[in-house]
């Protein structure tokens, strides 16, 4: 089983990754050419009754007790895979699950490359200076190379013209530092109704996943999507619902808390908007009080996180952590830009235990916006060659940060920063897997809602002082981050902390809603329910033409239907994981290893061979607690 369905996704893996990375119209025709038979075959796979029964066979057998945990749990997830695959379905509803799936697939795809589009389309060109006040110099310097490749070839930083688009690196000092209240709006709006009208309007295709995805739950006899979803995932929908409003219960109060402490300081700075702030005046407002409040400016904090010493700094970490090396590997695998570095991971003992690729830059014109890891290829025994035991696993990790301008290498912000722990925390997971059975190695097997352990649990380590200390060199001088400075990030960590908590709230419930209450052509439209959702998420009440949901490719074209609570799931049991590290003593270098030689033989070595929940146990000693989390924020007391 593991042969024939590797076979394709390798080859798949590749060519989804390409359209990614590297998107084209010549990719995207050869897709549209080649997708419905990649469809056909793991439907015709997944439906297969004598696979189906041939497993049923071995749950059922005398010889079910002698095989391992994970031969069991590789058997028990074929089985509900099959299900959830339609293998129960007979003549016409199997056609009709079957028709189901292969729109499904174009439809998602339609949505990424009609959010890709949009974001592309979109371009304000500005030739005054006044326009770009308050812009630090690194927005200024990627504003003017931008306009350079779009034609102006006289475009500078200090006197332009400068081309501002909707990719991350661009937009997001644009809400920040932007003096120009009419062009944060200008801009901000443009980002929220992205693909939401014309020939990239996703609205349509958005009404007809959900009422697809309904169609599919009714064939396989459940009530909603959601309940599919959770079939394969360690919540249920009420567990995940309780859960988020456990969590919005302890953040609304704070997030009030910070809108009226955003309010009194706009209003001692003068500014008219004050009492009336608008979603373009919050990032704004928000990044002058934090300077004012912790002395710090993100932007003059860039030239001490230059993208070489930050990976070194998180490299020996890992060694550290998980006793394990890692050595650039340039040239022993072909990339598809130059940006990309290859990297080679070694055990203590010198010997290679995997590799994995890195593309950090952002590129609008060719590449997707966001941060993500995905594998290459899985380690396995049964695919293992030359005699070797095990086939090693390779990882792609993508980052759309800041890219070098001039002679200065990329320098980052915090949260990009932030941004490359929690991808190489995915990519750990994957490459420091013992688990030899390939359908349940690395991240394969193991249920949505707690793959985004590893991940979240490595963000943690930016707050460290040994750690932060040593990635923060200023990049010319060599200069130190000073400790007051580490402490000022350190107090920082939790600002605005109830705000930021019910964004990701609002973004969970509304898939939880529109998975699980949504009717097609009922009374409620998909923007009615993000609105209701957003009463109770949100301080500021949506904008009228606010689409985010257009662009919300997570749930649309990505993997998270019905699973982005996921990451405040997962976010409990990372603090909680962390805070292992926090009771051994993280100035106990001694402790700490041994803390972080059983993270490894437990969370990042078993993939899915074994329950998540029981995998923390081994880890922790216990079942996960929010309490690690709420404290994290600054949100315990609120909560108890």
């Amino acid at each position: 089983m593991e042969k024939i369905v590797d076979r394709l996704q390798v080859v798949w893996g590749m060519v989804n990754h390409l359209k990614s990375v590297k998107d084209s119209s010549e990719l995207r025709s050869a897709i549209e050419e080649v997708e419905p038979d990649k469809v056909k075959f793991l439907l015709r796979l997944g439906q297969s009754k004598p696979i189906y029964e041939a497993f049923k066979a071995i749950q059922e057998s005398s010889s079910w007790s002698t095989l391992t945990d994970a031969q069991r749990r590789i058997v028990e997830g074929q089985i509900k895979e099959a299900v959830l695959n339609g293998v129960s379905l007979e003549d016409e509803k199997r056609e009709q699950f079957n028709e189901v799936q292969q729109e499904l697939e174009k439809l998602s795809r339609k949505f990424e490359d009609n959010v890709l589009d949009a974001t592309k389309k979109f371009e304000k060109v500005i030739v005054e200076k006044k326009e770009v006040e308050g812009l630090p110099p690194t927005a200024l310097g990627l504003a003017a190379q931008t306009a350079v490749a779009k034609g102006h070839k006289d475009a500078t930083a200090e006197d332009g013209p400068w081309v501002i688009t909707l990719d991350a690196p661009s937009f997001l000092p644009v809400m920040q530092h932007a003096r120009n209240r009419s062009l944060r709006e200008e801009v901000y709006r443009a980002y929220v109704t992205r693909a939401s009208g014309g020939d990239l309007d996703n609205t349509p295709i958005i009404d007809q996943i959900l009422k697809l995805r309904l169609e599919k739950a009714k064939l396989l006899g459940y009530n909603n999507y959601a309940e599919v979803s959770m079939a394969m995932k360690m919540a249920t929908v009420d567990k995940a619902q309780e859960l988020l409003e456990k969590l919005r219960s302890a953040s609304w109060g704070p997030a009030v808390q910070d809108m009226e402490d955003l309010k009194n300081f706009a209003s001692d700075q003068g500014a008219q908007e004050a009492n009336d702030l608008s979603h373009w005046d919050i990032n704004f407002w928000s990044e002058r009080l934090r300077e004012s409040k912790y002395d710090i400016n993100e932007e003059e904090l860039r030239p001490f996180f230059s993208l070489p010493k930050v990976m070194d700094g998180l490299f020996s970490l890992a060694k550290m952590l998980f006793q394990i090396d890692i050595e650039p590997a340039d040239g022993l695998a072909p990339v598809w830009h130059k940006d990309v570095k290859f990297y080679h991971v070694k055990d203590s003992r010198g010997e290679p235990i995997a590799y994995f690729y890195f593309d950090p830059y952002s590129r609008p014109s060719e590449k997707r916006a966001g941060a993500w890891m995905d594998e290459v290829v899985a380690r396995s025994r049964a695919l293992a060659r030359d005699g070797s035991a095990a086939r090693l696993p390779v990882a792609h990790m993508v980052c759309n940060q800041t890219p070098p301008l001039g002679k200065k290498p990329s320098l980052m912000t915090f949260r990009e920063v932030e941004t490359v722990f929690h991808e190489f925390g995915h990519a750990l997971q994957h490459m420091l897997t013992r688990q030899d059975e390939g359908l349940v190695a690395g991240i394969r097997g193991i249920e949505w809602d707690a793959v985004e352990l590893p991940s979240q649990f490595m963000e943690n380590w930016c707050y460290q002082r040994d750690t932060l200390l040593s990635i923060a060199k200023h990049f010319e001088t060599g200069e130190s981050l000073s400790e007051e400075v580490y402490q000022k990030l350190l107090a920082a960590r939790t600002f605005r902390a109830g705000s930021l908590s019910l964004r990701q709230i609002r973004f969970a419930s509304v898939d939880l809603e529109l998975h699980s209450k949504y009717l097609p052509g009922g009374s409620e439209s998909i923007y009615d329910i993000d609105r209701r959702v957003a009463e109770r998420t949100q301080i500021i009440p949506l904008l009228p033409e606010d689409r985010f949901l257009c662009s919300f490719s997570h749930i649309f074209a990505g993997g998270y239907a019905a699973g982005y609570y996921s990451y405040k799931w997962a976010e409990v049991l990372s603090a909680d994981a962390f805070s292992a590290f926090e009771e051994a003593g993280l100035d106990n270098d001694k402790a700490i290893k041994e803390t972080g030689h059983r993270f490894r033989e437990t969370i990042l070595a078993l993939g899915g061979g074994k329950a998540p929940l029981e995998v923390f146990v081994e880890f922790r000693g216990r079942e996960p607690s929010p309490e690690a989390l709420l404290r994290h924020n600054g949100l315990l007391s609120v909560a108890a």
